[in-house]
């Protein structure tokens, strides 16, 4: 059976949409008001019949639409639950759900990692050599150190050789806490004050398989802070990667996005997944800004590290009770 969804002003409108595309033989599955978009009617019909309706004057002739008897939920609207759910924005929501209205949605789980990969782009960082060094940025408290320790704990996993600067040396603490991290892991953490001490310990680091730089947090709204940022950066070939929690407003998210983005940021790594339950915020930035997204982190345990996100991973991030009603599926052997 092949399942097409019609988004329309009004029911009239899908209605004859449903003839126009999938003929006289379609079946109604499931309708659905969308509030600032009209209507959307999901509609089947066998594989084997044709798609092509006859012509419209033909049409008004011909008997009405059937309606299906109440059957499973329709994948697709089991997707639209999900981003309303985590609070997508309405134009990013919309412009998902279009990008499933020609596909044929299997499961809730594969349609919502189809609409992800189209929309957005996902590179996670390096898991060997890379070619510039990474520098965390991102507004205070998001979880920069915390990364970089994670990073510095995969590298020394893999005995790669791994450089750490921090140019957090002004919040109490900041230097401290990621010391405790690199004494533990055997790594030697350079501090710098200013870009040209940078650009100093970066040479010192040449030939590191990967170098990592802790910044501090920088308020995106403040434009000394963003220029002193900016100038760490012009120091050296450094790539920002930008650190932003979970859990945030979306308008604000992606405001904040911008605001790194301007400075070169074109990856998002997002961290405190355990701590928020809706992720539209993240979704916001990532599209707002044009940023990839990169790897997530989901626990304060260094030891648990980061995870590089998949168009699949985060569907099933974004809806746990699917994956786990699969997993069921898998060990009963039957199927919904």
């Amino acid at each position: 059976m092949r399942l097409k969804s019609f988004h329309a002003p009004t029911m009239q409108d899908a209605m004859r949409l449903v003839r126009e595309v999938l003929g006289d033989d379609a079946i109604i599955v499931a309708t659905r008001e969308e509030e600032g978009v009209g209507v959307r009617v999901t509609a089947a019909i066998e594989e084997d019949e044709g798609i092509l309706a006859p012509h419209p004057a033909i049409q008004a002739s011909q008997s009405p639409l059937r309606f299906a008897e109440p059957a499973a939920p329709d994948p697709i609207d089991i997707v639209s639950e999900a981003l309303l759910r985590h609070g997508v924005p309405a134009e990013l929501n919309q412009r998902m759900m279009d990008t499933l209205s020609d596909m044929d949605a299997r499961d809730p789980l594969s349609a919502l990692a189809a609409a992800l990969d189209s929309v957005f782009h996902f590179q996670p960082l390096p898991d060997g050599r890379a070619t510039r060094p990474i520098m965390l940025v991102g507004p205070p408290g998001g979880g920069k150190t915390l990364t970089v320790a994670k990073l510095c704990a995969r590298c020394a996993l893999q005995k790669r050789p791994v450089g750490v600067i921090s140019t957090d040396t002004i919040r109490a603490g900041g230097i401290e806490q990621l010391q405790a991290f690199t004494r533990v892991l055997k790594l030697r953490l350079m501090t710098v004050e200013d870009p040209t001490a940078l650009a100093d310990a970066l040479d010192v680091s040449r030939g590191m398989d990967q170098v990592l730089v802790d910044s501090a947090g920088r308020n995106p709204y403040n434009a000394s802070d963003m220029k002193d940022l900016r100038d760490f950066l012009v120091a050296a070939d450094m790539e920002p990667v930008l650190v932003m929690p979970a859990g945030l407003d979306p308008v604000e998210a992606v405001d904040m996005a911008l605001a790194f983005r301007q400075i070169g940021a074109k990856r998002l790594l997002s961290t405190r997944l355990d701590m928020a339950r809706r992720y539209g915020s993240l979704l916001a930035a990532a599209h707002g800004a044009g940023l990839a997204f990169a790897d997530v982190s989901a626990t304060t345990k260094v030891a648990d590290g980061l995870i590089p996100l998949t168009p699949t991973i985060l569907a099933k991030m974004m809806m746990p009770e699917q994956q786990a009603d699969e997993r069921r599926t898998k060990q009963t052997g039957t199927h919904a």
